[in-house]
């Protein structure tokens, strides 16, 4: 679904991102109709909108190629045998904290990492397929990181809302 990216590449390099352009009603009427059906062809969408194909194309190469929208299928976690989610907040310490976001970023079960003022200085968001998976990635993982400190557990017991969709105004 295209989405303006709120976590720049997901912790990748992008050299091209936002180089100024500023998002137009055009604009944000093509990626309305991307995130209602993100296989809509460029042919279609310049029809809905009364303008030409080559238009369509361009903008939507522009939006791309500045990191201002990404077109990407995302699977439900339980489409790859993740039935269990988890909020987890971590004190580290602060001499640390680049160092640790960057170890927990590279592990798979993580989805979301930020780090955060208030009670937690990272915030975690990870999916597993068991307890005892989950169990074993607050031990063995986040425990065996050098300078973390308290570390709270947040089982999700139902999934109210999950869409990766930002409303464009």
């Amino acid at each position: 679904m295209p989405s303006r990216s709120d976590h720049p590449d997901n912790g990748k390099s992008n050299s091209r991102a936002h180089r100024g352009h500023t998002v137009d009603e055009l604009d944000r009427r093509i990626i309305r109709l991307l995130q209602r059906d993100g296989r809509m062809t460029n042919t279609d969408i310049a029809r809905k909108l009364e303008v030409t194909e080559t238009t369509v194309r361009k903008r939507i190469g522009q939006l791309l190629d500045e990191g201002l929208m990404n077109v990407v299928a995302v699977p439900t976690p339980e489409a790859v045998g993740m039935n269990l989610s988890a909020i987890i907040g971590m004190s580290v310490d602060l001499t640390a904290l680049h160092d640790v976001g960057d170890a927990i970023r590279s592990y798979p079960e993580v989805r979301y990492i930020g780090m955060s003022a208030g009670r937690y200085d990272l915030m975690i968001e990870a999916f597993f397929s068991s307890q005892e998976q989950l169990l074993d990635f607050v031990t063995d993982k986040l425990g065996a990181l050098a300078g973390v400190g308290n570390i709270e557990t947040s089982v999700i017991l139902k999934v109210v809302k999950f869409s990766y969709e930002w409303e464009i105004s």
